[in-house]
């Protein structure tokens, strides 16, 4: 009877471990607290020891709360003691993924959080926040840096520079006065005296010519602020990259120039990545720079055009014509003069366009205000896209490719697809493709295959932040195995893009020339020292008890350790009877 009764007793404890039935039981608030401690660089030092031992504190001493321990920052991940590193504070994250769960949450910070006001009022008002501010100091710093990308050597730099003053002045520390110094490579190029602000921020220009530079090709400048007598070093300087060539690669002839002209040269600039000159006839027969307005000799005209992959005509392309005619680049013809109207842009035909223009919503763009009637010779073109006149009636084509000579041609017939980019959002991009798929044809051998498959969104990135590719070809993204250089070092790593078509890399401060494998992509990106977390910023959080929820708990029997012990124990005890009695 034992023996039935052993084998009864292991067969219940098996079939609960199975089940595994829950109970529910209520916690304390205090009790499995979620700690979330800001690791932004403004944590770095003192408060980041203050938080550190809060957190210890707030735990119980070696976890006897059962405490959970996360990270925010510029995203939210697991904790561990490594110097805060994050380039911004975002506390929204957090505090969403801490909200599935009850019990009390506890913030430690220094106060600047960016995104408070982006948290909803009831999430805002949950967590228990303990503030370590940061030590007051004065500081100077250099906010942004601005200018063209693409120069050619005989181009003039021009940067426009914000700097600032932020925290209260010590006694006896700065006098007001400082310099903007602009140096490549540590080779020092120029300097500019400026006055500091007693607080907030002012904007200078400071314009070389490009000549200055020792080698044509990438270079990333250094703008730093000398004399100012700060106790922050690390945000006196910011980075900015530029590509100096010997000729412009494009030429831009706006006779009579306009809004179009002008959203043109910076789309080109911007999608083509290649230098980008622009002439304007502000009077009949009198050409000038777009850039400084200076007057420019028909030859230099024609030298320009001449030396140049891509010319582009946009106005009234007759009024161009002795300057192009001996020209044997790629053109592009974009005439503005046609007749008024609100035409609306239809879905491309079949074209080289075609693969880089699907998924447009059409209908959501701003109307074309003029469509012209070609004088070119069309009879050979291939049509990419027409628009309807208050969409009735025949459509008329807008976008043509050709090829005479060995040269390839387009021509845009409509005016005030400016428009679009001026509307920014999915419209501006709309414009950036166009542009783009225009220049791709024009200056490659297959079309859209010839683009950059993947390019940096920007050349410089702050400390802390990550490094962000956006996927360009019209073909599905993979990833691309990235090589990148410094004075000292090789690293190689591997972009992944996602639904998004963006890809996301973490690099220390440093200036790395990159190379993409499988293809041609080159070029230089920057992570600077800088960042806006090293600047003095008022709390925009305060301490605050928070409103501690009770936590319900859930515990399976798979959680009791007594039942396994049951179960092994009444197994083994048959199994010892059963081998003194002799049995099986």
């Amino acid at each position: 009877m034992s023996l039935v009764a052993l084998r009864i007793l292991a067969l219940l404890a098996l079939i609960l471990l199975v089940w595994n039935p829950a109970s529910s039981r209520v916690l304390p608030s205090g009790n499995e607290p979620i700690v979330l401690v800001d690791a932004s660089l403004s944590m770095s030092g003192a408060p980041w020891r203050a938080a550190l031992d809060s957190a210890r504190a707030q735990t119980g001493g070696g976890g006897r709360r059962g405490a959970v321990v996360w990270r925010f920052g510029t995203h939210v991940s697991m904790f561990d003691t490594t110097p805060p590193a994050d380039g911004a504070t975002r506390l929204a994250p957090a505090l969403e993924a801490a909200a599935s769960r009850a019990g009390e949450v506890i913030v430690l910070t220094d106060g600047a959080v960016d995104d408070v006001d982006k948290i909803p009022p009831d999430l805002l008002r949950r967590p228990r926040v303990i503030v370590t501010p940061r030590p007051s100091f004065w500081d100077a710093y250099v906010a942004s840096v601005e200018g063209a990308r693409h120069l050619t050597r005989g181009d003039t730099v021009r940067l426009r520079v914000s700097y600032g003053t932020a925290g209260k002045r010590e006694g006896g520390r700065g006098n007001g006065k400082a310099a903007l110094v602009v140096s490549v490579g540590g080779r020092r190029l120029t300097a500019q005296g400026v006055s500091l602000p007693d607080s907030g921020i002012l904007e200078t220009s400071i314009t070389l010519p490009a000549s200055r530079f020792p080698i044509p090709g990438w270079q990333v400048l250094e703008v730093r602020l000398d004399g100012a007598g700060d106790r922050e070093p690390r945000d006196d300087a910011r980075l900015f990259a530029l590509d100096v060539s010997s000729e412009p690669a494009a030429v831009i002839l706006a006779s009579p120039p306009d809004w179009e002209s002008r959203f043109l040269a910076k789309a080109l600039s911007d999608v083509a990545r290649v230098p980008v000159k622009m002439f304007v006839e502000t009077e009949r027969g009198h050409w000038r720079d777009a850039a400084t307005l200076a007057p420019v000799a028909h030859a230099d005209l024609n030298r320009a055009a001449s030396g140049a992959r891509l010319v582009v005509v946009i106005g009234d392309p007759e009024r161009t014509q002795s300057l192009t005619a001996s020209v044997h680049a790629s053109r592009l013809v974009w005439q503005t003069n046609g007749q008024s109207g609100d035409w609306y842009v239809e879905p491309p035909l079949s074209s080289p366009l075609t693969a880089a223009l699907s998924g447009v919503l059409w209908d959501s763009l701003p109307p074309a205000t003029a469509v012209a009637v070609s004088t070119r010779d069309t009879t050979n073109a291939m049509v990419a896209l027409t628009a309807r006149l208050v969409r009735r009636g025949p459509a008329r084509p807008i976008v043509t490719l050709a090829q005479h000579n060995g040269a390839r041609e387009a021509t845009v017939t409509a005016a005030g697809l400016w428009r679009w980019a001026f509307r920014g959002g999915a419209a501006e991009q709309t414009y950036r493709t166009l542009v783009a798929g225009l220049v791709d044809w024009l200056l490659g051998e297959q079309g859209a295959e010839s683009r950059e498959r993947a390019v940096p969104e920007t050349f410089e990135v702050p400390n802390g932040l990550p490094l962000v590719w956006r996927w360009m070809s019209s073909a599905e993204p993979r990833p691309l195995v990235l090589t990148l250089k410094t004075s000292n070092e090789t690293r190689v790593d591997t972009l992944r893009f996602d639904a998004a078509r963006r890809a996301e890399l973490l690099l220390p401060p440093g200036i790395y020339q990159y190379a993409l494998s499988g293809g041609s992509e080159r070029g230089v990106v920057a992570v600077e020292d800088y960042s806006d977390e090293w600047r003095p910023r008022a709390p925009t959080i305060a301490p605050q008890p928070g409103e501690a929820t009770a936590r319900l708990a859930s515990i399976g029997l798979r959680d009791r350790w007594w039942l396994f012990v049951i179960a092994i124990a009444a197994l083994a005890t048959e199994w010892a009877l059963r081998r003194r009695q002799g049995l099986p």
